[in-house]
């Protein structure tokens, strides 16, 4: 038997049901679910430093528990000395147990251990249902060794989902128990 993640088997026993009688839904198969969760580090200091993509790249493969990319410059900017093709950034993107791993470590562990934590603002919704939101630190995460961090990074995660409107998409992370700020 293999291993099924916690959130995972709550979506399937808890979840799914509850949004289904919450939006009067016909067919299982409209009731809204996480697709991926998309984790991207843009660090701008990277043109002059190019060590900085590669520790970030190994700082976000740490968090996600799965290989990230470098991200490279895809022209020119001769007032940040940027060429094309350049290293400026790392990103990875979580689908399936990992995802949901992931997700749970975010919402239980590393969220709340943010300085001064009330909560994510819930303005982040794009109009289809994904969610954006950043994170100023990454040594948040418990993963991180604080004796090895150079350089204090934020990063952007986006949470995308299969709802099609922003009230259905913040229903369905509400019932995962997302931090939601209130107002």
């Amino acid at each position: 038997m293999s291993y099924i993640p916690r959130l995972q088997t709550q979506y399937a026993e808890e979840i799914a049901p509850a949004l289904m009688k919450q939006f009067e839904y016909k067919s299982a198969m409209q009731v809204p679910r996480i697709q991926k969760i998309c984790l991207n580090q843009g660090l701008g200091k990277a043109v002059a430093d190019r060590k900085m993509v590669d520790t970030a790249v190994e700082e976000m493969s740490t968090i996600a528990g799965q290989m990230a990319v470098p991200t490279l410059s895809t022209k020119d900017v001769s007032n940040f000395k940027l060429r094309k093709g350049m290293p400026i950034g790392a990103r990875v993107t979580l689908r399936r147990e990992r995802m949901y791993e992931f997700l749970d470590r975010l919402i239980a562990v590393s969220l709340p251990r943010t300085r001064d934590f009330q909560g994510v603002k819930a303005k982040g919704f794009d109009g289809r249902g994904n969610f954006t939101f950043g994170i100023k630190e990454q040594i948040i995460y418990p993963e991180i060794d604080l004796d090895k961090v150079k350089n204090i990074n934020g990063m952007d995660i986006t949470i995308v989902t299969t709802a099609k409107t922003d009230a259905e998409a913040k229903a369905l992370l509400e019932a995962f128990g997302f931090p939601f700020k209130k107002n």
